[in-house]
């Protein structure tokens, strides 16, 4: 049996390695050559850490597992009468079983104007863009000629109080007000405003309001502007309309939302919100050798609601097509799936997080040690975590961050202190 599985993220993944002892033959495509741990990308954004830590080539994690063969590709398409994967390049990968975890792209809410303005963080190119962004705006402010300009650059704004906003909040606070604080003449980095814009009433939708109340103190004790209930308006180069009221920052960061990719639309079959209604097992209707996994689905847990997507959510799904691969080489029926809650975390800053873990919720320090170590042992590969346990202490202790590098494109012709 040829099972091809698309896309090398959490589902994927996870879908790859449960299958390492079946009778199968895998051909996982993805058209990056590296699996991420996307929720440290913030920490990248923010110069915690560089984009080596938090990636690890595909090949690497695999290489092992003798029944996976890893295909760097983009697919275009997926005919399911002729049971084909179609790439780029328009060569066809047949297939037996399809294992669909293609993920999520950002969403703009139909004004997708705004993404050259307002960056988004879901890729490893996106977390790096962001600290150029980022640490520019220091460099820039450093010699800015008027107040006013000054001050624009210092203030940025991030759009959307999920995890991704929150922590992102969080970093760029630290950042400026102790990592940088000696490292300008002209300016003092400490002055920097951070706001934090949300259109519903509260930030972390989907936690408990305890912990949502907790965030928001933990937030604003940071430092962080926060703006609740009011949504976006509109967003030019330099400035964001939000009530009426026109904000000017040097930075714009955009945490508001994903869709899936568009491969969704390949399929035929009902979507909810871009995302695919699988069955109970997870195939889509009428074609029961195709299960779609991770952000594209769209699953209703106990509750009647969608599962959000997450990375539990991915690996648990990836398992559970994994598990009904098995089962129809064995002859059986695919079971339902069954998601299993292990809990919710983010962190808002140095010793502060939330957690709510099934009875359980946790906050403070408490809860930032809980995040520590399930990030730690979810990352993928020993030194990875090594690297990441290393870099956290040192900012810890140090109030300092290892990658602040800005990098800028240049000829080999060019002399390295032009500009």
């Amino acid at each position: 049996m040829h099972v091809v599985i698309v896309g090398g993220g959490f589902g994927g993944l996870a879908a790859a390695r449960a299958l390492r002892r079946a009778r199968v033959r895998i051909t996982l495509i993805d058209r990056q050559n590296y699996h991420l741990f996307q929720p440290l990308l913030y920490q990248v954004a923010g110069a915690v850490l560089s984009p080596a830590d938090i990636a690890a080539p595909i090949r690497s994690i695999l290489r092992r597992q003798r029944n996976v063969a890893v295909r760097l590709a983009t697919v275009a398409h997926i005919d399911l009468a002729a049971k084909e994967v179609i790439l780029a390049d328009f060569e066809r990968v047949a297939y037996d079983r399809l294992i669909v975890a293609a993920g999520a792209r950002s969403h703009y809410f139909g004004h997708d104007e705004w993404r050259a303005i307002a960056p988004t963080l879901k890729t490893l190119e996106d977390a790096v863009a962001i600290r150029q962004r980022v640490l520019l705006a220091f460099e820039k402010a450093e010699w800015a000629a008027r107040d006013a300009e000054r001050r624009r650059l210092l203030t940025f704004v991030v759009i959307g109080g999920g995890p991704t906003g929150v922590e992102l909040a969080g970093t760029l606070v630290e950042l400026a007000k102790h990592t940088l604080q000696r490292d300008f003449r002209n300016i003092d980095s400490r002055t920097a405003r951070v706001l934090l814009i949300e259109a519903g009433p509260t930030v972390l939708p989907g936690l408990p309001p305890r912990l949502q109340e907790r965030a928001l103190r933990d937030l604003r004790d940071l430092g962080v502007e926060v703006m609740l209930g009011k949504p976006v308006e509109s967003i030019t180069a330099n400035t964001v309309v939000v009530g009426g009221d026109a904000i000017e920052a040097g930075t714009i960061l955009w945490a508001a939302g994903v869709k899936p990719v568009p491969l969704a639309e390949a399929f035929g079959v009902p979507l909810d919100r871009g995302r695919v209604v699988v069955e109970p097992d997870l195939s889509i209707p009428g074609h029961p050798e195709v299960a779609v996994v991770g952000d594209l689905a769209c699953f209703r847990g106990d509750d009647g609601k969608p599962l959000p997507g997450v990375a539990p959510v991915a690996i648990q799904m990836g398992r559970h097509a994994a598990r009904n691969v098995e089962r129809a080489l064995a002859g059986q029926p695919p079971l339902p799936f069954r998601y299993h809650d292990r809990g919710t975390l983010a962190t808002i800053g140095r010793r502060r997080a939330v957690a709510w873990i099934g009875r359980w919720q946790f906050t403070g320090f408490v809860a930032w040690v809980v995040w520590l170590f399930v990030h730690l042992l979810a990352i993928v590969g020993f030194r990875s975590r090594l690297v990441v346990l290393l870099e956290w202490a040192w900012s810890y202790f140090t109030f300092q961050r290892g990658s602040r590098l800005i990098r800028r494109e240049r000829s080999d012709h060019t002399p390295a202190g032009a500009l």
